[in-house]
């Protein structure tokens, strides 16, 4: 378990911290990505080798531009000599209402959510093929159950669970591929849904009448990484039992 090596995207705050920090704390190496979030990913960095040295890396790049994600595996290889994991969480989250789709907006979207992940598996996946390691893509529940006003964001969703079957069925036996769908874990940043009264109607959608916290998902990600050896090809819901109750 100390030897595990992994690689996230988009580790350096919220779903992507909590993350980190559980596996961490399982004795697990980490490179982790960031994009813009430089002092968040120090900070969280200097945390994490404060408790263990040495066992936490950084790399920043623009999965927009896919030249770049050969390099963010082979600095994980020479950092750390091998790659067991690869966690696909970075995210781009915005409105994309039809009459107001921009090519902008599809490329963002279809990019970060979709694109990014299938060709960094790509890169990882001769790597992860030596240690029989494991894939796992953060989706949405909006994948299966469309949010309206955010038709791009659903669509990319909705296709990074296919793939995520898809690469289950095409890396298999050597590489397991997952997924985790969150439901309301984290409110949005860019202000949806920030009025008490919404945020109690989407709770009260949820069988468990609660809002999910980061680490419900960060536990169900170590699951499959650790304890899930002959689970391939699935979602695990993680949305209190919203997904249900239509």
């Amino acid at each position: 378990m100390q030897e595990k090596v992994i690689l996230i995207t988009g580790g350096s705050r919220r779903l992507g911290a909590a993350i980190c920090r559980k596996l961490h704390s399982k004795g697990m190496s980490l490179m982790v990505h960031y994009r813009s979030s430089k002092i968040e990913a120090q900070k969280l960095q200097t945390e994490l080798n404060r408790i263990r040295p040495n066992s936490v890396a950084l790399v920043q790049a623009d999965l927009l531009d896919i030249s770049q994600l050969p390099k963010i595996v082979s600095q994980t290889i020479k950092q750390f000599g091998r790659l067991d994991s690869l966690i696909n969480n970075a995210s781009s989250f915005s409105p994309s209402p039809m009459g107001k789709i921009t090519e902008k907006l599809w490329s963002d979207l279809i990019g970060s959510n979709l694109k990014a992940p299938l060709f960094l598996s790509q890169a990882a996946a001769p790597y992860l093929k030596k240690q029989r390691g494991c894939i796992v893509n953060i989706i949405d529940i909006h994948a299966e159950l469309p949010l309206k006003k955010y038709l791009i964001y659903n669509s990319a969703k909705g296709g990074l669970a296919t793939l995520t079957k898809s690469m289950a069925l095409e890396l298999s036996p050597d590489i397991r591929v997952n997924g985790v769908s969150p439901g309301s874990i984290l409110w949005p940043e860019n202000g949806e849904w920030s009025d008490e009264l919404t945020r109690k109607r989407i709770i009260g959608k949820t069988l468990l009448k609660r809002i999910g916290e980061p680490k419900d998902i960060a536990k169900t990600v170590l699951f499959l990484i650790l304890y899930a050896p002959y689970i391939t090809g699935q979602i695990i819901t993680v949305d209190g039992g919203r997904s249900i109750n239509l």
